[in-house]
């Protein structure tokens, strides 16, 4: 098989802290889990022999993305300096984002999704559909492919669904059908003007049921 003319690697950032998860944060600027940061450290190191070198690094002006990437540099990738891609920010849910799920389940105009809490077409007042993140993603997974070779991207769980999307032409309902794990790793590989997926959820083990 040809190589590939550029590839893509997303790795979703660490679990956020525990208050966070209560509440529905999209594109809030909420901490990392510093428990879960001890307990995955075997991630952490399995990120950074598996990623390749050398690699463009881009994460998203939110802190948890930026500090994934400096707990994967503390794991034994050598630092690099982050490109700071504000498109690839996770979807804002605008009027919704700090509510808790059973508020915002309230002031749903749509069915929810049978995998998610909303559905994909729905736009929340002041914030974006899952539509308008796979337009702003795709456009930027296209210009990252633009150059030849590897780039390293640390984003978010609506971003990385809307990447594969862009990737395979899925609809945004298609899009979330996918769970995206944290710190699990996602490959987009291009040849000429087409992308493939090549894996998504990569993960050094499978935990047991």
């Amino acid at each position: 098989m040809e190589h590939a003319d550029a590839r893509i690697f997303l790795v979703r950032h660490a679990l956020v802290e525990p208050s966070a998860r209560l509440v529905l944060y999209g594109a809030m600027d909420v901490a990392l889990c510093e428990a879960a940061l001890r307990q995955d450290a075997l991630l952490y190191r399995w990120l950074a022999a598996r990623l390749p070198q050398p690699a463009r690094w881009v994460a998203t002006p939110l802190s948890r993305t930026k500090a994934t990437a400096a707990a994967i540099f503390a794991a034994g990738y050598p630092a690099q300096d982050l490109v700071i891609e504000e498109d690839l920010m996770e979807q804002h849910l605008g009027e919704w984002q700090g509510l808790t799920h059973e508020a915002f389940s309230e002031r749903l105009r749509h069915p929810p999704h049978p995998f998610w809490p909303h559905a994909a077409e729905e736009r929340p007042p002041g914030g974006e559909s899952m539509e308008d993140l796979r337009a702003r993603v795709g456009t930027v997974v296209d210009r990252l492919g633009e150059r030849d070779g590897d780039t390293v991207v640390i984003a978010h769980g609506g971003s990385i669904r809307a990447a594969i999307a862009h990737a395979l032409d899925l609809t945004p309902r298609q899009a979330l059908h996918f769970s995206i794990k944290n710190l699990s790793l996602t490959r987009l590989e291009r040849r000429g003007r087409d992308w493939r997926v090549a894996s998504v959820n990569e993960e050094p083990f499978t935990p047991a049921a």
